[in-house]
């Protein structure tokens, strides 16, 4: 039995370019704090990653700046070790990709989920940061792999298919975080058809909502910790405008057509 998402996005209208990003701006201001300290735990997460994966390469960088290592007329820093330990190598920083992708998925998930509380005045359970990864880690490493293979897949063919599988992919956080029951096909699938029904304006939409974001880099990036979360806002309000939510419909089925 097909899932009511894909009949709300049927029914839907299109997202309004200029609400969306005036209700965002509000809605930034208003959760500024709570997106900053979601920032910082995702830093949290990703910062032991780097570290694990140059630790290793370490003794070069400081042979390189000592001197003692030059890349034109030096082997190869790998050259030293054997292929089944490069291999592993490689394997291990391919799982702890997955691994850290799933976990940001859970952490900016609960930051959507703190969107809706406080975008409707409601007070429901957010779980914590770490709360949709404990529940669905298979699911949430499912949809890493169909991320990055989509995504993979996109880039081998001259970029461009890439350009446009950007939009639906981008959609799959909010359509994942307000479905939690439906299957990782039927996630993709919608995240598809709602990207490619509205392409366009979403595609503008989370555009600029990057470029804002992106302004924290004029402060040495130290300063993206505060804006870098934008994007998710305008996303969260994609998602409510088009799809809605079901235990709110007096509230946010704005573009529905019927009731589901």
């Amino acid at each position: 039995m097909e899932h009511p998402i894909f009949k709300k996005i049927e029914n839907s209208k299109a997202p309004d370019f200029g609400d969306i990003f005036n209700k965002s701006f509000e809605m930034y201001k208003k959760v500024f704090t709570q997106g900053l300290i979601h920032v910082l735990v995702s830093l949290v997460v990703v910062i032991p990653f780097i570290l694990v994966v140059y630790i290793p390469l370490m003794p070069f960088y400081m042979d390189a700046l000592s001197g003692g290592y030059d890349p034109y007329y030096s082997n190869s820093p790998f050259d030293q070790y054997s292929p089944i330990i490069l291999i592993v190598w490689i394997l291990f920083i391919l799982v702890l990709s997955f691994i850290m992708q799933a976990v940001n998925y859970s952490i900016y998930g609960n930051f959507m989920k703190v969107l809706k509380n406080e975008d409707l005045g409601i007070t429901e359970d957010t779980g914590g940061y770490f709360a949709i990864f404990k529940k669905h880690f298979s699911k949430l490493v499912m949809l890493t792999l169909a991320t990055m293979g989509i995504a993979l897949l996109a880039a081998l063919l001259c970029y461009i298919p890439l350009l446009y599988a950007i939009v639906p992919l981008q959609l799959i956080l909010p359509i994942f975080v307000f479905n939690e029951e439906m299957s990782v096909g039927d996630i993709v699938k919608a995240a598809f058809k709602l990207g490619n029904k509205y392409w366009f304006v979403i595609f503008g939409l989370l555009f600029v909502a990057g470029l804002l974001g992106s302004l924290g880099a004029i402060l040495c990036y130290i300063g993206m910790i505060a804006t870098v979360f934008f994007t998710y806002i305008v996303l969260y309000y994609i998602y409510k405008e088009t799809v809605g939510f079901d235990d709110t419909d007096s509230i946010s089925n704005i573009g529905q057509s019927e009731e589901i």
